[in-house]
């Protein structure tokens, strides 16, 4: 298995309460980049949020092939977003990208 970290980006289209954000972030917590080396080293945030509303999640997710990886982080953030009360409408996703590949050799 191999640590990804993905970047998953959508938009919040009705903007994002600061009480969603801190369900979000806390429901995604788990898989915060920081705890990988590049996450530590690159300083990257779980969830940020433009003044246009666009987001960037970036997750930690442990999979066989980045496509699996993809797809795992997609879903997590899709659960995320809809435990906390935001529908596909609310918060559409775009493709999701390997932001970085955290495998011990």
């Amino acid at each position: 298995m191999t640590t990804y970290v993905i970047t998953v980006p959508g938009t919040f289209v009705h903007g994002l309460p600061d009480a969603s954000r801190a369900d979000v972030e806390r429901r995604l917590r788990p898989q915060d980049p920081q705890n990988t080396d590049l996450g530590e080293t690159e300083e990257l945030s779980l969830l940020s949020v433009d003044e246009d509303n666009r987001f960037s999640v970036r997750l930690e997710v442990e999979a066989a092939d980045r496509r699996s990886a993809e797809a795992e982080a997609v879903q997590l953030v899709s659960g995320a977003l809809l435990d906390s009360g935001l529908t596909a409408d609310d918060a559409p996703l775009g493709p999701a990208a390997v932001t970085g590949i955290d495998s011990e050799f």
